[in-house]
């Protein structure tokens, strides 16, 4: 085995592991794609089994854009969930809510009076 041998495996390795990556993106694509109906999910999959490289190529053409376009609104989607999450697990809420729960424990007696002035005055600082 010389050197060209290698460098040709690790070509042919390299190309089929980028096909690989081609393929579940669009599988998954396609199962993302809420305007496809069920059908025509199974046709697109059924092809990619039978016909790979050409329903590959197709699918990329013809429905490229789109795959762009839900990737984007699910990325989206996701970072909106995670700011929102780190919202509420940092307790980033506005000011008035701070003081509203500050009040609502000092109506219950959890805290004195001295303690609702300083709970106010560091969400008035923010």
């Amino acid at each position: 085995m010389n050197i060209w041998d290698l460098i040709g495996w690790f070509f042919w390795s390299f190309v089929f592991i980028s096909y690989l990556m081609v393929v579940f993106t669009i599988i998954g694509d396609i199962f993302r794609d809420h305007s496809l109906n069920g059908w025509l999910k199974a046709v697109w999959i059924i092809f990619l089994v039978f016909l790979p490289f050409l329903t590959a190529l197709v699918y990329l053409i013809a429905r490229g854009q789109g795959m762009a376009e839900r990737r984007a609104e699910q990325i989206g989607q996701l970072r909106e969930a995670q700011t929102a999450y780190i919202r509420e697990t940092a307790g980033t809420a506005s000011p008035a809510d701070d003081i509203a729960k500050a009040k609502t424990l000092l109506d219950s007696g959890a805290i004195t009076p001295g303690e609702y002035e300083s709970l106010k005055a560091k969400a008035l600082a923010r």
